[in-house]
């Protein structure tokens, strides 16, 4: 592997950036939509590859697989897509910031990355809205 491409990962013809994965399965997230959803529980990450008997994590931009654990009677118990928007845990950005947030949220989305709200309540991370153009033109801010 060259030097240019270390530490991103290609995704069709996107390539990823390095962000530090901070959500582990079973973190109860914030649902940051207007779906009925409040707490949602991570079950699996998409596309993740890993090593035998590690545990599936997730960080900002990420498709996820999660369990609706609060919020209406109709959503609830529901397994849905969702996309990590935001997400306490540090990463470092090409430019040399590090960006670290108040809480873990997800936004819940269609297989495709459409999301199911009409709004985003809080911020949006720039990884996650360049990574999912439909996320940012629901958030109210990118961060």
């Amino acid at each position: 592997m060259s030097k240019s491409r270390r530490g991103r990962k290609k995704i069709g013809l996107l390539l990823k950036p390095k962000v530090s994965r901070g959500i582990l399965t079973g973190t109860r997230l914030k649902c940051a939509d207007n779906t009925g959803a409040r707490i949602i529980e991570l079950i699996s990450v998409k596309g993740h590859k890993s090593r035998l008997n590690r545990y599936p994590s997730a960080g900002v931009g990420d498709m996820i697989v999660v369990s609706v654990k609060k919020g209406s009677p109709e959503m609830r118990r529901q397994v849905l897509n969702a996309i990590v928007i935001r997400q306490r845990k540090l990463y470092r950005r090409k430019t040399g910031q590090w960006i670290q947030f108040e809480d873990n949220a997800a936004v819940i989305t269609t297989p495709i990355g459409e999301p199911k709200g009409s709004e985003i309540r809080g911020v949006v991370a720039k990884e996650a809205a360049e990574r999912w153009p439909r996320l940012a033109s629901a958030a109210s801010m990118v961060v």
